[in-house]
């Protein structure tokens, strides 16, 4: 019962949230985080009232494979913005904006944080600065998503943004363990496996992006069997969650163990499903609406996780606010140049960069990786991306929206109303 109680506050939580978000001009994304937040051990849950919040992070982590599903369709949704007629315009400069803003990303963060620990090396060392720098490379795709939802952004920005959005998962992993990698050698004076190191990951990639395309190919035959509409959601929102408990699975391939990207399982599954089906924009677009509680409750969990006390370590929130700024000057030059290179137009050169600052799950999920594998200096990394997450998911969302209002791709309130009529 206290497990229901737990969804429904939540979910109610986030909606009132909103109303008050509005007034204050902000974004939904933000407004449910703002909810979570309150409702999290942080806040409310210090009271202990029975039913009121969530009174430990263990109570929190109770509901993840909710968020487990609702990322399933966040991926799926973006699947679709790699539509072959759609990538013949954007697919070239896509890729390159979203490799080169990456790996600049990566290198300056690298670079700044090197430099601190030449002045302060008892603090963070080189190969704490590496892993840093690979995960300040991945963006969250959750909240873009959302923002340009809501807001029903169209434009230049907007559909360029989403495939690199999408396209930074692959490069974060790519660059996470290749950095892992080398500073795991470093730590331990070369002695690593390094099949092991690198071979994970790249296995994870290869083998997500093939089982979730192989998923979306049986599920487009699939739906042929079946007329009526209900039925085709009903089986996209079965092979969603298919997805995602597939990529929970622990596979074994030449020795080395890894698990699936959820991400990439279902960005595929999508990807593949939307070029595939003919009736697939209108399935989608029916499944997005059924998916929307789901999301609610994802975002205000995800407020709930965020743990305000990390802002007490002093240590933690000088580095933390030294990546947060490093990462933003990252992307936002990255962005900046990259787009440049693929002859981009003015506007995606100008705004796009701010749109890519939120961050959460992979990067949440590689410093989980790193935090479980080396100990305490793995347990600073985790504290400075979640000082970092805490940050970016609280004000991106905005961020995301003021970009995409000054591209003049986010419209005023009463033309979107005339738009959905």
């Amino acid at each position: 019962m206290e497990f229901a109680l737990g969804i429904g506050t939540a979910i109610v939580a986030g909606l009132l949230m909103t109303r008050l978000g509005n007034k204050l001009n902000l974004p939904d994304v933000t407004a449910y985080l703002i909810a979570g937040l309150i409702l999290g051990p942080c806040c409310l849950g210090l009271l202990k009232i029975p039913g009121l919040g969530f009174h430990t992070f263990e109570d929190v982590e109770i509901l993840s494979p909710f968020n487990d599903v609702a990322l399933g369709f966040i991926a799926f949704a973006i699947g679709s913005e790699f539509r072959i007629t759609q990538l013949r315009k954007t697919g070239h400069a896509a890729v390159i904006i979203g490799v080169l803003q990456a790996v600049i990303t990566t290198l300056l963060v690298d670079l700044v944080l090197f430099g601190v620990h030449l002045i302060f090396p008892e603090v963070i060392t080189v190969a704490d600065a590496l892993i840093l720098g690979a995960i300040a490379a991945a963006t969250a795709p959750a909240a873009t998503l959302m923002v340009v939802r809501q807001y029903k952004a169209k434009g230049d920005v907007t559909s360029t943004l989403l495939p690199v959005v999408a396209l930074d998962d692959a490069v974060g992993l790519i660059l996470f363990a290749l950095s892992y990698g080398i500073a795991t050698n470093l730590s331990s004076g070369g002695t690593s496996d390094v099949v092991t190191l690198f071979g994970g990951p790249i296995l994870e990639i290869v083998f997500s992006i093939g089982i979730g395309a192989l998923i979306g190919w049986v599920l487009t035959h699939v739906a042929r069997i079946f007329h009526s509409n209900r039925n085709r959601i009903s089986l996209i929102v079965g092979f969603i969650i298919l997805g995602v408990t597939i990529s929970s699975m622990e596979f074994n391939v030449f020795g080395i163990e890894f698990e699936l990207s959820s991400l990439l399982v279902n960005m595929m599954l999508g990807t593949v499903f939307c070029n595939c089906c003919k009736h697939s924009e209108d399935l989608m677009d029916r499944a997005d609406r059924w998916s929307a509680p789901l999301l609610t409750l994802f975002f205000v969990l995800s407020g709930a996780e965020l743990n305000i006390f990390t802002f007490g370590n002093i240590p933690v929130l000088l580095i933390g606010l030294i990546y947060i700024t490093t990462r933003c000057v990252g992307k936002y030059i990255g962005a900046a140049i990259s787009s440049k290179i693929a002859h981009s137009p003015a506007m995606v050169q100008k705004w796009l960069g701010i749109t890519l600052f939120p961050q959460a799950g992979v990067a949440l999920g590689m410093a989980a990786t790193v935090a479980a594998r080396m100990g305490a200096e793995g347990a600073l990394i985790r504290n400075i991306v979640l000082l970092g997450v805490m940050v970016y998911e609280l004000l991106g969302p905005s961020l995301t929206k003021y970009a995409l209002t000054k591209a003049g791709e986010i419209k005023p309130k009463n033309q979107r109303q005339a738009i959905a009529e």
